[in-house]
């Protein structure tokens, strides 16, 4: 293909060694300059009386000149083959030689000429800013020749001026014309005034750098990926077809619904990969502005390549505004991978932009047991229960599975069971803000004192929440159940042991517990009790926890008939927790003292619902013998007749021993470096008066038999 070039001995630019890798790129810039030095020949001939000088024309009242354009046309002309500076710089321009192009690199000059269709004059304006952008010397010259020394830079106006046919510029001053559609070039207003010919016009240093050399390296903000990734799975075989019926000819957005650690990029790579192109990954939001948003999609046009955002790119504060530089690159052919853990977040990207989402797939059970027994090597052996239990238990994806591949080979010696569930819990990171509270774990399982049947269920969820991985991934049952985790009710009166139960649950499975604090959870306004839902249910799933909903009639109510809006969207907030505790892979603990107003449907999907009855009073006996620290000396203490006494609930046995003890510091501590102190009969009646009182329940002196006389004196007190 033939194609004008510059003649070998033409100033490329006014500063030297400025190098250009492209042919037909230098020779249009050889032609901006060529023109800029031939036209300030012109202003020094019309501005100093015809005498020669050196250094740049001076300024000289601008309507005056423009007015005169037209009387001095003429002689200009005469100028420009009479003035031996001017003619020899005319020759230069008319000069070219011809060289062959044998293929047409993507980005290059010749590239952009055919796929955009630009004409002569169109070429040549897009040289006037690739110029300006090339070169710091050309400032000066551009003000000189404009006869403007505050505006060092070029315009359509300039264009006009220095280009042999003005007509042709004109086409350039539609703001629709594809130069700035593409964005190869910007024109801003920086005087305010609106008018395009006076706009400067601005090329990004990322485009110009290209244009200078089509192979140069990309900018920092980007990082090339290693095009070596290739994964062959359903999910982007399934996809590929969505991407090819979509031509290219608009910003295109491609949802990636992800988990934080995700391997997204991998993803990516791959769909890109499918389309014999080539994916690169944006690493830097801080320093980015629209324009150079706009940028990096003009080169990623320009070069084939398609766009990785980071992941919750809209969700940072340090990016652009989303509205700005959305709008910014929505004319121009790139395609941007947008990887999100929160669809909502996809609600700035205009509808005619969004591609149906990619659900980047997880790593399945296999995958992880996989990852963990090769990064552990030799050191798996015998480990294969520990290494199943972490598989099922810790869902994590590439990126924590990398983290943790690293900390394995960095220790020496073996690796425990116990070694290797702690290394992952600490890389399992339940962010659930103000929705919920951890809590630490402060009963054990042989502080519990239930009847024999409750017992028996305890231990059974105990038993089931063990067995899990072996039942899901050996015999089969995660296919069924969805590799569900566990969902038990605890029911009974208050101060039963339900919340104490939940964290012996916890203490004895070794795993972590949140209560979720249903007033931050239930909101007044529509979508947004949901929302937090998933926000809690999302934030769970990447390893196994219990979640503790107290009180949960409030939220898991029945649903009513559908009355008003308010019904409707209340029965929809009960629809959407069914569907995510169904799917919840840990073990969610509901406490409540209202079985009955529980939604029949949540009973139905329960696995155990274990009641808490009112102590007996063997069973009270055994929790009054417990409650007191064993630094605390109750030998005093006529524990057979409290329990026989008084029907009392386990938390309020726990709070009049508490009062108690509060009660007996004043009480001189014995001898015996067994004990720090001790309780005696009355201050425990006492306290147990006080709680009967709170409870609104008979506390008469007949009430507490032989010690009468003591609550009658503290009656008369």
């Amino acid at each position: 293909m033939s194609q004008a070039a510059p003649a070998s001995n033409a100033p490329i630019m006014i500063t030297p060694l400025l190098e250009v890798g492209d042919d037909l790129a230098r020779y249009w810039l050889a032609q901006a300059t060529l023109r800029l030095r031939r036209e300030s020949c012109w202003c020094w001939y019309l501005r100093t009386d015809q005498t020669r000088s050196t250094g740049i024309p001076p300024i000289m009242d601008q309507a005056v000149e423009n007015l005169e354009l037209t009387r001095h046309d003429a002689e200009k002309r005469r100028f420009f083959s009479t003035d031996v500076t001017a003619n020899y710089l005319s020759e230069m321009i008319e000069s070219s030689q011809s060289y062959d192009k044998e293929k047409i690199i993507p980005g290059s000059w010749e590239w952009l000429q055919d796929n955009l269709g630009l004409d002569d004059a169109a070429q040549f304006v897009l040289a006037l800013g690739l110029a300006a952008r090339a070169d710091s010397s050309i400032g000066p010259v551009i003000s000189a020749c404009m006869n403007d020394a505050s505006r060092p830079f070029p315009t359509l106006a300039l264009a006009q001026r220095l280009w042999d046919d003005p007509k042709a510029v004109i086409a350039c001053a539609d703001p629709t014309h594809v130069l700035y559609r593409s964005g190869l070039l910007q024109l801003d207003d920086v005087s305010g005034n609106g008018v395009i010919w006076q706009r400067p016009l601005d090329m990004h240093s990322f485009i110009a750098s290209s244009l200078l050399n089509p192979l140069s390296s990309l900018p920092n903000v980007l990082t090339a990926l290693d095009d070596k990734t290739n994964i062959e799975n359903d999910a982007v075989r399934d996809y590929l077809p969505i991407l090819k019926s979509r031509q290219l000819t608009t910003m295109q957005v491609v949802p990636m619904i992800c988990q934080s650690d995700s391997d997204f990029i991998s993803w990516a790579m791959s769909l890109s990969k499918k389309l014999d192109r080539r994916a690169i990954q944006l690493i830097d939001g801080m320093s980015l502005t629209p324009s150079s948003m706009s940028a990096i999609a003009t080169l990623a046009w320009m070069r084939g390549i398609d766009i990785v955002l980071p992941l919750d790119w809209d969700g940072d504060k340090n990016t652009p505004a989303s509205e700005q530089w959305i709008t910014a690159v929505q004319s121009i052919p790139a395609r941007w991978y947008v990887p999100t853990t929160d669809v909502s977040q996809l609600k700035c990207y205009p509808l005619f932009s969004r591609l149906p989402a990619f659900n980047v797939p997880l790593l399945s059970f296999e995958a992880r047991r996989t990852r963990l027994k090769k990064a552990l090597g030799k050191r798996a052996a015998g480990l294969k229960k520990s290494v199943d239990e972490c598989a099922r238990r810790f869902r994590f994806q590439d990126k924590t599975l990398d983290r943790i591949e690293q900390t394995i080979k960095n220790l020496n010696g073996t690796i425990s069971g116990g070694k290797l569930i702690s290394l992952c819990r600490t890389e399992a990171t339940t962010r659930l803000g103000d929705l919920a509270q951890s809590v630490e774990p402060r009963f054990d399982i042989k502080e519990l004192v239930l009847p024999p049947g409750g017992s028996r269920q305890f231990e059974e969820v105990v038993t089931a929440m063990n067995s899990l991985t072996e039942v899901h991934y050996q015999w089969g049952t995660s296919q069924v159940w969805n590799e569900s985790g566990l969902t038990v009710m605890f029911y009974g009166p208050p101060g039963t042991g339900k919340t104490m139960a939940a964290e012996a649950l916890a203490r004895t499975l070794d795993l972590p517990m949140y209560r979720i604090d249903l007033s931050q959870v239930v909101n007044k306004y529509i979508g947004e009790t949901e929302k937090n839902l998933k926000k809690i249910f999302d934030a769970a799933e990447l390893s196994d926890c219990i979640l503790f909903f107290d009180e949960a009639d409030a939220l898991f109510g029945k649903r009513t008939e559908v009355k008003d809006a308010h019904d409707r969207f209340a029965n929809i907030e009960i629809s959407y927790l069914l569907e995510r505790m169904e799917r919840f892979k840990g073990l969610a603990i509901l406490a409540t003292n209202r079985k009955k107003d529980m939604d029949e449907a949540f009973l139905r999907r329960l696995r155990y619902v274990v009641n808490f009855p009112l102590p007996e009073s063997a069973e009270r006996e055994k929790i009054w013998r417990q409650v007191f620290p064993k630094q605390v000396n109750i030998s005093e203490l006529n524990i057979p007749y409290l329990a026989n006494q008084f029907s009392l609930s386990g938390g309020h046995i726990r709070s009049i021993a508490f009062n108690a003890c509060l009660q007996s510091t004043e009480v001189e501590k014995i001898n015996n470096a067994k004990y720090v102190g001790s309780v005696n009969m009355n201050t425990v009646l006492i306290a147990v008066k006080r709680e009967l009182d709170k409870l609104e329940r008979s506390a008469s002196a007949e009430l507490f038999g032989e010690y009468a006389m003591t609550i009658r004196e503290l009656n008369d007190v």
